[in-house]
């Protein structure tokens, strides 16, 4: 998409993208839709100056992954109100909202193998680049991303299904 194009199309081309990463990085929830839209008001700021060769999807998930750090720093720092029935959850963006089973499943992953996951499968970085934003080498970030794939089918292929 090229940066001629109005923000609105890159919005629709991929904010679905976006949601699930931050969604599979923060869990499905008002952290992953802060993270969301602040990810595409920080992007909506920046795109004047984008250059026009950017890769955009990889762009806008390194924006998403700076600001899902900054949504989690602020929810240690703000109190959390228990007695508040929650919302309905919003299904937009979930790989199958009919198997809420496996957001638990990349929930209950060890972070440095979500973070690969969603980044690499979700997000469609490169695992240089993945490595870059998490830090520790591509062959390490590889390894988690092909360990936590390894653990969902693990756990989360129905029975009899091909692993």
């Amino acid at each position: 998409m090229s940066m001629q194009q109005p923000f609105e199309h890159t919005v629709t081309a991929h904010g679905p993208t976006v949601l699930r990463v931050v969604r599979a990085v923060l869990g499905p929830g008002p952290d992953a839709d802060d993270a969301w839209a602040e990810t595409f008001l920080a992007a909506l700021r920046a795109w004047p100056d984008l250059p026009a060769d950017t890769n955009v999807q990889a762009w806008l998930v390194r924006v998403a992954h700076r600001k899902a750090i900054d949504v989690t720093r602020g929810a240690r720092r703000r109190a959390q109100p228990t007695d508040i029935l929650p919302e309905r959850p919003a299904t937009t963006g979930l790989p199958d909202s009919a198997e809420p089973d496996l957001w638990a499943a990349v929930a209950a992953l060890p972070e440095r193998q979500r973070l690969s996951l969603a980044y690499h499968y979700l997000g469609g970085l490169r695992h240089t680049e993945t490595a870059e934003l998490i830090g520790g080498s591509p062959e390490a970030v590889r390894r988690a991303a092909a360990d936590g794939i390894r653990a969902l089918r693990r756990t989360y292929a129905p029975e009899g299904a091909p692993r």
